[in-house]
């Protein structure tokens, strides 16, 4: 099947932003910050520095890239709801790790904060940022979740940062889909192209959950854009999953005892790295 073209052939992201073959980015869970439920005071230094070991980590494993997110602050905001101190920490956690390694970073901002996302690249000179929801719409945790790319490429157009790249989810996790079911994740994966996406991104059902080679296929069938894995690779799954994928987002494994709020495991990354390599 060859993926209808919908929008004019672009640049592969990927290459530009990593300049290698199927790169890896590791993933940094953020402790909950100020205003977040979990919240219990920890001075923010703590959480900055946490952020540093686990990037230095990452940049001597040899991961591509390192992407930071706010993953300590359950249960998320609704993105018009995500507040000032979010985005104000999450900027200062972001430029702690990007004056601390070489390594390309980018950010997630949840839940589907696109346009606080975008701002934090802008201002830390992050390369991407990851959006749950890009196209259309579906029920998330947080409640029913609009796609955000109209408002969203808007918003980085004016800001200047058009070089930050989107990295979008196709069939996001954590959520049901029965808004979308008479549409084949194939023809999402067409909608994220249309409406502009830099890369795609096929997922498990949750944070560490393995993404499936048939639904990187049936992403694949949709778009020209490159498709990463986003949950659940390990050093077993790299074979079958670096063979249909152009690359992989690696958050939970990594860490301690395979737990995502655990620094990250500096044996982890090396044999994942091992097993990668090997692949490429």
């Amino acid at each position: 099947m060859t993926a209808p073209v919908v929008m004019p052939p672009k640049e592969n992201t990927l290459e530009r932003l990593f300049g290698v073959r199927k790169p890896i980015i590791g993933v940094i869970h953020l402790a909950a910050l100020p205003g977040a439920p979990r919240y219990e005071g920890m001075p923010v230094r703590e959480i900055y520095a946490a952020a540093v070991r686990d990037a230095k980590t990452l940049a001597e494993g040899g991961v591509d890239g390192i992407m930071i997110e706010n993953a300590g602050d359950m249960p998320f905001a609704r993105p018009e709801d995500i507040g000032f101190e979010t985005v104000s920490c999450l900027t200062a956690a972001c430029e702690a790790v990007r004056a601390a390694v070489d390594t390309p970073i980018g950010l997630t901002c949840v839940a589907n904060g696109a346009i606080p996302g975008l701002a934090v690249a802008k201002a830390v000179e992050a390369k991407w940022v990851r959006v749950n929801q890009w196209a259309n719409a579906y029920v998330a945790n947080e409640g029913f979740l609009n796609g955000a790319a109209s408002a969203a490429l808007r918003y980085r157009a004016n800001i200047g940062a058009k070089d930050v790249a989107i990295l979008a989810d196709v069939h996001v996790k954590f959520g049901a889909h029965a808004i979308t079911a008479d549409r084949t994740i194939t023809e999402q994966a067409t909608d994220a192209e249309w409406f502009d996406a830099d890369v795609l991104i096929a997922t498990g059902q949750r944070t560490g959950s393995p993404t499936q080679p048939d639904e990187v296929e049936q992403v694949r069938a949709g778009t020209h854009l490159p498709v990463i894995v986003g949950s659940g690779l390990s050093p077993e799954q790299v074979p079958s999953l670096m063979s249909v994928a152009d690359g992989a987002i690696v958050g939970q494994w990594l860490k301690k005892d395979g737990v995502w709020w655990n620094p990250v495991d500096p044996a982890r990354v090396e044999r994942l790295m091992t097993a990668v390599l090997k692949a490429r």
